[in-house]
């Protein structure tokens, strides 16, 4: 059998990607009469609608219909977990881009005009629009949640130092290539198709179907593949589909839904705001003794999957750090502002920033190295390895990977070098910082942790594949052909893997917690096994050999002396009435969580990894460069080393962006002011630094039974970036007083860097 990580094959549409050949949702071609579709969105933060008068977008040529809430056979919700999301807001708006009607047209441009043309009367009401308004009110989406482990209180009151802080992050727009987009085909009998760019196919299924009063056998999901999602694809695109499906219901004509970046920008979530005040308590060496979190974030206006989010960074606070005694609180606040969601990390990059902050703090406060600080409160390999919730760390590599990547970056040297770098530089400081990450795997929702797949051997000797995980650029699709041949002994060439459909694997979970390469390549391993055990036996009783006389190499199969081809031994199956299609499940062993107390082991294992980051700041301009990056990240035994290495470095990337240029802005009246490239500004091949060494850890393969002991690189990587903020809060310190603590916020812009340096040589000492 065929080793799937021997080699590391391009990504299974690299071709039709670059030769702009791959189909995406706006590439289908449509039937003659489909219809196109856009919103009729509010235009401030909190109000009571008087009048929405839609006369004047009937009117417009080429309209075919319109939709209000009241035109919603079913359930106006598109909301995943609470239903308190409008498809369509009905007489209370809640955020300024929230959609109020659509209209349906024979163009795109017709009924983007149309929408426009709406006459709406308002009665403005008071709007909560930021994390500290909101706890002042006590406005909360979902209960606040309360950790306590050890004595927190006793621990403080004796710590030798103590230090009060507080960490400020900013949000992040998801900014996938391929924006929002759905189109609804009715078919017969009241069913419905539609075509979705989504990460979770079975939950745009059954929200479509109860906005249409229909049941979920109705609804047919598919997706090819994503121009990007990070989270932004696994709840939203259930309003597009409904909205869609709502108008495809009432013209009983397909309706193709495309949002334009500034309106996608405007109506959609982001990665979640977070802020945390923190009292901890720690002894000369900078070994944490204590700690007290207050930890709040912006929900928005519903509750979405801030639940999970916040859980995730609640579980998320210590990163790699041992923590006995903690006590946190963790609010979920509720804003008059667009419904934050899932981003790539899950609200672990938030909680991980804060413990990080404190970290650097200690060390910064007692005049001590950041590193020195971070390796002495690591959690121990077989002491001090039992997380703040009750899982025991037992595949912890944080200190070969450290003592790895500080020996072959030469952080110590480097750290001197800096030192000396800013001892005769006035304008152009540098800064240097090591940071690790210890991130969980696992859906912290249990039922999640499942997937199925469906496999097809034709009598010629291909396979097709389908399974419940979505491709969305990051290889998903390539990774799980590589499982089928691997198991089945063929090339990948003998390998299809068809668009996600709800029709062929049911009830699939979303691609996204870094886990659908675990669940689905298991689920798919399964399948190939057993069509792999038919045809053994097959041959057993064709030939007259034992089983391990069976073997499966390279498009042929060894049958004692005989080797004949896959494809023949596959014929003489089905001529022989042999099933040659499977299903194949899988669900994560090992989980038990106790969402009520907090307590248990919500993560089958946790993905490693480290970074140094060394930055150049202007003094005069606040402008910062990415001068170096060496990263040591691990991925177990890789499944494709190719495609994870991509994952690692546009990961980094990614995260740099989000603590350094991806800057959100509302005005005073809650209305979002950076909804466009040209206000919002993501990182560019520029930033990435004319130094960099990613590579991945050899030699230690998953300790836990995962698909060829692989593990997840999708979201661990993004932590790494981490490192690259450390390392401008390093330069900044630099221009101040020995102990200068630097008030710098997330994302570090230039107006931030400035803000922080003019603090720091004004004297803000520990």
């Amino acid at each position: 059998m065929a080793n799937p990580v021997d080699t590391a094959p391009h990504h299974e549409s690299a071709q039709l990607h670059v030769s702009g050949r791959a189909l995406y949702a706006d590439d289908i071609a449509l039937p003659a009469d489909t219809l196109h579709a856009a919103f009729g969105i509010s235009s401030i933060a909190h109000a009571r609608i008087r009048t929405l008068d839609l006369d004047p977008v009937l009117s417009m040529p080429g309209v075919a219909s319109v939709a209000v809430a009241a035109d919603i056979p079913g359930e106006n919700n598109y909301g995943s977990v609470l239903h308190d999301d409008p498809i369509f807001a009905d007489a209370l708006v809640q955020y300024a881009g929230q959609p109020l009607f659509a209209v349906a047209a024979t163009s795109h441009v017709a009924a983007r005009k149309a929408a426009r043309r709406a006459r709406i009367d308002y009665e403005p009401l008071p709007a909560i629009l930021d994390i500290r308004s909101a706890l002042a009110a006590h406005s909360y989406v979902l209960p606040s949640e309360h950790l306590v482990r050890g004595s927190p209180d006793d621990a403080l009151a004796q710590a030798p130092r103590r230090l009060r802080g507080t960490v400020t992050i900013g949000g992040q727009d998801h900014f996938y290539l391929e924006g929002q987009i759905a189109i609804a085909v009715p078919q017969e009998g009241g069913a419905m198709l539609i075509h979705s760019s989504t990460q979770h196919p079975s939950e745009v299924q059954q929200l479509v179907a109860h906005a249409l009063a229909r049941r979920a056998h109705d609804v047919t999901v598919q997706c090819r593949r994503m121009g990007g999602g990070f989270g932004g694809k696994e709840t939203q695109p259930a309003l597009m589909a409904a909205a869609a499906a709502v108008l495809a219901h009432r013209t009983g004509r397909p309706v193709k839904l495309r949002v334009d970046r500034d309106t996608d920008m405007l109506m959609t979530g982001k990665r979640h705001d977070f802020l945390a005040d923190y009292d901890v308590g720690f002894d000369p060496t900078g070994r944490i003794l204590a700690l007290r979190i207050m930890l709040a974030s912006r929900c928005g206006y519903s509750a979405d999957l801030s639940g999970p989010v916040n859980d995730r960074a609640l579980l998320h606070l210590d990163n790699a750090y041992f923590l006995e005694h903690v006590d946190i609180v963790s609010h979920r606040c509720r804003t008059h502002t667009v419904s934050n969601t899932a981003f790539r990390g899950f609200g672990g990059p938030q909680g991980m920033l804060v413990i990080e902050q404190i970290v650097d703090e200690i060390a910064r406060t007692l005049g001590l190295d950041a590193l020195g600080v971070r390796r002495l409160n690591f959690y121990g390999v077989d002491t001090r390895n039992v997380t703040h919730y009750g899982q025991m760390v037992e595949d912890n590599v944080i200190h070969k990977i450290v003592e790895r990547l500080a020996a072959d970056a030469r952080y110590l040297e480097r750290r001197q070098a800096v030192a000396a770098w800013n001892a005769a530089a006035p304008v152009i400081r540098r800064g240097l910082a090591l940071t690790p990450v210890k991130f969980g795997i696992s859906f912290t929702s249990t039922a999640f942790n499942q997937a199925g797949a469906l496999l097809h051997v034709y009598s010629d000797g291909t396979v097709l594949l389908n399974h419940g995980g979505t491709e969305m650029g990051q290889g998903l699709f390539t990774k799980i052909a590589q499982v089928v041949a691997a198991e089945l002994g063929l090339p990948l060439s003998a390998i299809r893997v068809s668009s996600t459909d709800t029709g062929k694997v049911p009830n699939t979970s979303a691609s996204a917690a870094s886990s659908s390469s675990d669940l689905n390549g298991k689920a798919a391993q399964a399948a190939a096994q057993v069509i792999r055990q038919r045809l053994i036996q097959h041959a057993c009783d064709r030939y007259g050999v034992e089983a391990q006389q069976v073997r499966f190499h390279d498009g042929r199969v060894l049958i004692g002396e005989r080797n004949i081809g896959f494809g023949e031994l596959a014929q003489h199956a089905y001529r022989a009435r042999i099933s040659l299609s499977s299903t194949g499940y899988y669900r994560t062993p090992k989980i038990e969580w106790d969402k009520t107390a907090l307590r248990g082991r919500p993560f089958f294992y946790f993905a490693y990894g480290a970074a140094v980051s060394e930055v150049a700041v202007d003094c005069l301009s606040g402008e910062t460069q990415l001068l170096r990056v060496d990263i040591l990240h691990d991925a177990g035994t890789p499944l494709n080393a190719a495609i994870d290495l991509g994952q690692i470095e546009g990961g980094f990337l990614q995260g740099v962006g989000w603590l350094t240029s991806e800057e959100l802005w509302w005005n005073p009246q809650g209305e979002l002011q950076t909804h466009a490239p040209s206000t919002y500004k993501i990182p560019t091949a520029r930033d990435w630094p004319a130094q960099a060494t990613v590579r991945m850890l050899d030699g230690e393969p998953n300790r836990e039974d995962t698909i060829y002991r692989s593990k997840a690189v999708g979201e661990p990587p993004l932590m790494l970036s981490i490192s690259v903020l450390h390392a401008i809060r390093d330069a900044v310190a630099s221009c101040g007083a020995a102990g200068a603590l630097p008030d710098l916020r997330a994302p570090a812009t230039p107006e931030a860097v400035l803000r922080a340096i003019d603090a720091v040589r004004r004297g803000v000492v520990a």
